[in-house]
């Protein structure tokens, strides 16, 4: 195991998730009395996990028909994309 590689894949998936809209949903079950943190720690772990195994098998997947550049160039694309109809949006609705 590449430690630089673990340490960058925690930092980018840790920066990406805070604020998230998964996270305030997370922080809105903890906030409820009635529930226990720990069952919404660990649920909400357990969809973390899930949904990060997902990724790495599709990651698999697709390296194996499209190379690693294709892949990043079309994820790169793809938030240039996604944040240009965001900025978009915010500017006709001002």
């Amino acid at each position: 195991m590449d430690p630089r590689v673990l340490f960058t894949v925690f930092a980018t998936v840790f920066i990406a998730e805070l604020g998230d809209k998964t996270q305030l949903a997370t922080m809105l079950f903890a906030a409820d009395r009635q529930v226990s943190r720990w069952t919404v720690f660990f649920g909400a772990s357990l969809a973390l996990i899930a949904t990060s195994a997902l990724g790495v098998l599709a990651g698999g997947l697709l390296t194996r028909y499209v190379g690693e550049r294709a892949l990043g160039v079309a994820a790169g694309a793809g938030f240039l994309i996604i944040g240009a109809v965001t900025l978009w949006r915010a500017l006709a609705a001002s």
